[in-house]
């Protein structure tokens, strides 16, 4: 990587795009997604068809039973995602000949697929809100034919991009002003790579190293250098005397190689007060930014920054609060949730059409998988100061608002057409509005409950 890292407040989001330019485009469509599912929702839906309740009007929910252990709030991240595969989910010729072949369904199955477009309605939290154990994230309101065979695909998708932008949240929440910078996709799946940079960006990162998602979102891009480019060359000083010759001297020199004291003195002497920026990724990062900013500043660099990177999460950030650091670079916990890689949503069935005509509420009643029927809606309960009290949950019809609630959920699919893509610089200002309406105890890293509470209302 040889770009200059971004100043020290984070980047603003990008400025929307015609519909004109492909850029505005949320990215490239597979041909289509319908296979990345699983097998049992084509079975289900097979015997569904043949028993003659495969158009039973539904209601499906996807949720969180609970949040990762200790974890005072989630955030909803995926949605765009979804709503750009849903667009693609069609059983083409290619797709339709693989199960055939593989006799996965039968060819009344198959003759359904062949004419599959999702035509129903699906609402829920916009991207980049806040949410609580039991929250209905995403409803999807369609046949049971239609409905099931999104399951995975959505469970997939919001599972990863949620556990990923609500651990990006808790960073940009520690790091404060401090920008943070995503650098985790030699650390996951390629195409996760790309995801976790969007989430997180959603959450206030200022920029990726990740190019694809530059292209894709218009996610900002950046990047300093390895160490194997100082271990190219001879010397130090000719692997730092190249950087800034090609670069500019604005560059981010990676000063850890061997001797860091030795090398800002090189930094110094090559890049002189125009220095940009160091790095730091090894060793006590909090020692060796003291010591650093104490050898800049006497050499007159004030305005040279320190960037650290080194297996950073949340907790790493917070405590390096107190020290001269610029900015954070972040890897491996953000592409993995910081040790919470799933959201655990799950997708239920909590309505149907009963024999009447009438919808009937649903549930499940096993033991420690419980879950609650009826079809939900959702706002948050704030106090006269804006301050949020409690996730208010109606069943069967809306809440009744005590004034200065706020409605959460949105309408993102109408007769199977998407009506809000939710792109990601609207989820970037939304997610800073809704982390700012909780309670201060949000911001603890410490162990918790969730910071407000979930009450359910029923009609």
């Amino acid at each position: 990587m040889t770009a200059t890292p971004p100043a020290p407040r984070p980047a603003p989001p990008p400025a929307p795009r015609p519909a004109s330019d492909p850029a505005s485009d949320p990215g490239p469509r597979s041909p289509s997604t319908a296979l990345l599912t699983d097998h049992y929702e084509l079975t289900m839906l097979q015997a569904a068809l043949a028993s003659g309740e495969a158009d039973r009007r539904c209601v499906f929910e996807a949720f969180s039973r609970r949040l990762p252990d200790g974890r005072r709030y989630g955030v909803v991240g995926g949605t765009g995602r979804l709503l750009e595969a849903l667009e693609s989910f069609r059983f083409g010729e290619d797709e339709l000949a693989f199960l055939a072949e593989r006799e996965v369904v039968n060819q009344t199955t198959l003759d359904y697929l062949a004419d599959y477009r999702f035509t129903g309605d699906i609402t829920g939290y916009a991207e980049g809100e806040v949410y609580f154990p039991q929250s209905p994230v995403l409803l999807v309101e369609s046949s049971f034919a239609e409905g099931v065979l999104l399951e995975t695909l959505i469970l997939s998708i919001l599972n990863h991009d949620t556990a990923i932008v609500s651990a990006a949240s808790r960073m940009t929440c520690a790091a404060g002003e401090r920008p943070c910078i995503e650098m985790g996709s030699r650390r996951t799946h390629e195409e996760s790579a790309v995801a976790a940079a969007r989430a997180a960006y959603i959450a206030g990162f200022a920029a990726t190293s990740n190019l694809e998602a530059g292209r894709r979102y218009g996610v900002p891009t950046t990047g300093t250098a390895a160490h194997a480019f100082t271990l190219l060359y001879d010397s130090e000083r000719e692997a730092f005397t190249a950087q800034v010759n090609s670069l500019g001297k604005g560059t981010t020199l990676l000063v850890d190689t061997f001797d860091v004291r030795a090398a800002v003195d090189l930094a110094l002497e090559i890049a002189g007060p125009q220095l940009g920026a160091v790095r730091l990724d090894s060793g006590d990062l909090l020692i060796q930014a003291q010591e650093v900013r104490a050898q800049l500043d006497a050499a007159g660099n004030r305005d040279t920054r320190i960037i650290v990177t080194s297996d950073l999460d949340e907790h790493a950030i917070a405590a390096l609060a107190a020290g001269p650091v610029s900015g954070y670079g972040v890897g491996t916990a953000l592409v993995t949730g910081s040790g919470a890689p799933t959201a655990s949503m799950v997708y239920k069935l909590v309505q149907r059409e009963g024999s009447s005509g009438e919808m009937e509420d649903v549930a499940k009643e096993s033991k420690d998988k419980k879950t609650m029927g009826g079809r939900k809606w959702a706002m948050r309960r704030l106090s006269d100061a804006g301050i949020a009290q409690a996730e208010i949950v109606g069943i069967g019809e809306p809440p009744t608002s005590d004034g200065n609630d706020r409605p959460l959920m949105v309408e993102l699919v109408r007769r199977g057409e998407v009506v809000d893509h939710q792109d990601i610089a609207r989820a970037r200002a939304r997610h800073a509005a809704s982390r700012a309406e909780l309670p201060r105890a949000a911001t603890q890293l410490s162990r918790g409950e969730p910071v407000i509470p979930t009450v359910f209302v029923e009609a």
